[in-house]
C-alpha cells in the first residue's frame, strides 16, 4: 500500500510539474523565413493569391500523394479556399482572408495539429538594384491559449512547420522560374492593351498554309499575302466563306527565321460550326480545332510587338494556374497589310487548360 501511495504521489508531482511548466510556456508561436526571386511582383502575387498552383509548391502533397484537394469560393483573392482530405494528415483547409495587391497575402489554416487561429502570411518587397528582385517573407503564427498540450507542441513548431516553410519557399521559387518574366500588369500602360482574361473559343475549321521565312517584316508580309491567295482559291472551290479574321499561328520565332502557319477560319455560306469534306489543294491543309478556353488580350500597333504580348499571356496564364497548350496566335482584325504598321489590330490568344 505504501508503495502504491508513493507511485501515486510521484505521478501527481510529475503532473503538477507538467502543468506548472506548461503554464510558463508561450501561449503562441511565430516564425518567419525569407527567399528571393527575380520574377516580377505581379507574377509572385497572383501565384500566391490563388490556390490553383498550390499543389506544385506547397509541401503538403509530398506527405501523402493520395491527398484529395477541392477548390471553392472565388478563383483568387479573399474567400478563395482549398480543402484537403488525407489518410495520413486528416482533413483541413487553407483560406485567403486578406490580400493587398503586390504586397501581402494571408491564409487562414485549419488542420488537426494543436492550436487555433493558425495563419501564414506572405509579404512581398522589392529588393536589389532597381528593385528588380522580390523578397518573399513567409510568416506563420498559431495560438494555444491555455491548452497545455498545445503549448508543449509549440516547442516543435520551428522544426516541424519551419522546415515545411523553408521547403515550400524553395519549391515556390523553382516553380516561378518557369514563368516568363513579363510584367503583364503593365500591358495597359506599355501597350495600351487590356489585362489578359479567359474567353471561350468555339470549335473551328481552319485552312492553313505553313511557312518559314527570314526574320524580315517585308518577307513575312509577302509570304502571308502569297499564302492567303492559296487559301482564297480553296475557299472558292469549296464554297466557303471567312468565319473570322485571318490568323497567324507562331511555330518558332528566332533571330534569323520565323516559322508560322497562316490560318483562315472558314464555314459554309450561311452555316455555323465546323466544316467537313473540304478538298485540300496545293500547300493548303485543313485543321479542325475543338472548343477551348483561351487566354486573350487585344493590341493595336505593329506586329513586331506581338512576341511580348504572347509572353505576357503565358506569364498570366501560369501565374493564375492555367497550363498553356498548343501554339499562340493572333487574329489580325485589321488585315495583313495594316499589321505591319502602327495601325495593326490584333486579338492575341493562347489556349489553356
Amino acid at each position: 500500500m505504501t508503495r502504491l501511495l508513493e507511485i501515486l504521489i510521484s505521478f501527481a508531482i510529475v503532473a503538477a510539474l507538467f502543468v506548472v511548466v506548461g503554464i510558463f510556456l508561450p501561449s503562441s508561436r511565430q516564425l518567419a523565413e525569407q527567399v528571393e526571386t527575380n520574377r516580377k511582383p505581379t507574377i509572385v502575387y497572383d501565384t500566391l493569391n490563388s490556390f490553383r498552383r498550390f499543389k506544385e509548391w506547397n509541401p503538403l502533397p509530398l506527405r501523402d500523394p493520395s491527398t484529395k484537394f477541392e477548390l471553392s469560393g472565388p478563383q483568387s483573392g479573399e474567400g478563395a479556399t482549398l480543402s484537403y482530405t488525407s489518410k495520413d494528415m486528416g482533413s483541413g483547409s487553407y483560406k485567403i482572408i486578406e490580400s493587398e495587391p503586390l504586397k501581402k497575402v494571408v491564409y487562414a489554416i485549419e488542420n488537426d495539429a494543436p492550436g487555433h487561429t493558425k495563419r501564414t502570411e506572405f509579404l512581398l518587397k522589392r529588393v536589389g538594384r532597381g528593385g528588380r528582385n522580390v523578397e518573399i517573407t513567409q510568416k506563420y503564427s498559431v495560438q494555444y491559449g491555455w491548452n497545455i498540450i498545445g503549448r508543449y507542441a509549440g516547442l516543435y513548431v520551428s522544426t516541424n512547420v519551419g522546415e515545411d516553410v523553408k521547403l515550400g519557399l524553395g519549391r515556390l521559387t523553382n516553380m516561378l522560374a518557369g514563368v516568363p518574366n513579363i510584367d503583364y500588369g503593365n500591358l495597359p500602360r506599355e501597350f495600351k492593351a487590356p489585362l489578359p482574361t479567359l474567353a471561350d473559343r468555339p470549335a473551328e475549321t481552319l485552312l492553313v498554309v505553313s511557312a518559314t521565312v527570314p526574320m524580315d517584316f517585308d518577307k513575312i508580309k509577302g509570304q502571308m499575302n502569297s499564302n492567303m491567295e492559296w487559301i482564297r482559291k480553296v475557299m472558292g472551290s469549296n464554297g466557303l466563306e471567312a468565319a473570322g479574321p485571318v490568323r497567324l499561328i507562331t511555330n518558332e520565332q528566332g533571330a534569323q527565321n520565323y516559322s508560322f502557319d497562316l490560318a483562315q477560319p472558314v464555314r459554309k455560306a450561311g452555316v455555323t460550326g465546323p466544316v467537313q469534306g473540304i478538298r485540300e489543294e496545293g500547300p493548303v491543309k485543313v485543321l479542325q480545332l475543338d472548343a477551348a478556353k483561351v487566354a486573350t488580350t487585344t493590341f493595336k500597333g505593329h506586329m513586331a510587338n506581338n512576341q511580348k504580348l504572347r509572353d505576357a499571356l503565358r506569364a498570366w496564364a501560369l501565374s493564375n494556374g492555367y497550363e498553356t497548350v498548343d501554339r499562340p496566335y493572333e487574329n489580325w482584325t485589321g488585315g495583313i497589310d495594316a499589321g505591319f504598321t502602327d495601325n495593326g489590330q490584333f486579338v492575341v490568344q493562347w489556349a489553356v487548360k
